[in-house]
């Protein structure tokens, strides 16, 4: 990962327009090729963002953008569609790159355990002649909460939240693109599954072709019948 804490503008520009005026931010370019720009307060959320696959290049400002100040710009294009994100630094303050490593994933708290455990135990409650392939399938960027097959057969990655919102949604994002990278899973489709889900993520959901399903937590606990086990 790289850190840069830079003065700096920003602009965003391709499905939608926004500007970001000069001010000092935090900026990340993560392994995966996102690059996020923060702020110091308001928010665990980037001010603006670009979501992989994109490709970075570090290049000259115009004479225009010199004569304003500008020392360098960080021009983002994604890789699917004519957004860009086009960073003017003025002032780099900081600049480190670090090795994270592989992240082992996100523990899951009590309750959203039990919930996957409950959704792969009784794996049909997302449609008729659906199959577990695994809980936890591991990828290079984390683990997939459940793999299963749809009753065509077709792969299927279920990311499971008790509150689903946009971080959620852009996370099983980020499994779909990679995933369907191997010829041995493509065509992967994607399921978004929660108790709650907030209607910015579902619109967000929907329009990358993701299916969203809401899960009754009691319901699904009133399937694991403690009466019917051996152990």
């Amino acid at each position: 990962m790289r850190v840069v804490i830079a003065r700096c503008s920003v602009d965003y520009v391709g499905r939608l327009t926004a500007h970001l005026p000069l001010a000092t931010r935090l900026l990340m370019v993560k392994a995966d090729g996102s690059v996020l720009i923060h702020s110091d307060g308001g928010s665990y959320k980037p001010l603006n963002w670009m979501s992989p696959p994109c490709a970075m290049a570090e290049i000259e400002p115009t004479a225009d953008e010199a004569e304003e100040g500008v020392a360098g710009v960080w021009s983002v294009q994604h890789a699917k569609s004519e957004d860009r994100l086009h960073v003017r630094i003025h002032e780099i303050l900081h600049d480190s790159s670090h090795d994270l490593g592989v992240d082992p994933g996100l523990i899951k708290d009590g309750v959203e355990a039990q919930l996957q455990a409950l959704l792969a135990e009784n794996i049909t409650t997302l449609g008729d002649g659906y199959s577990l392939i695994r809980r936890e399938y591991m990828t290079a960027i984390g683990p997939v909460d459940i793999m299963c097959r749809d009753a065509d057969g077709a792969t299927v990655a279920v990311e499971l939240k008790r509150r689903g919102d946009i971080d959620g949604v852009e996370q099983l994002t980020r499994y779909l693109e990679l995933l369907n990278r191997d010829p041995h899973l493509a065509p992967v489709s994607g399921v978004f599954a929660a108790q709650q889900i907030k209607p910015q993520a579902r619109v967000l959901a929907e329009d990358r072709g993701i299916r969203c399903v809401t899960l009754d937590y009691e319901a699904l606990k009133g399937m694991d019948d403690a009466d019917s086990r051996l152990f």
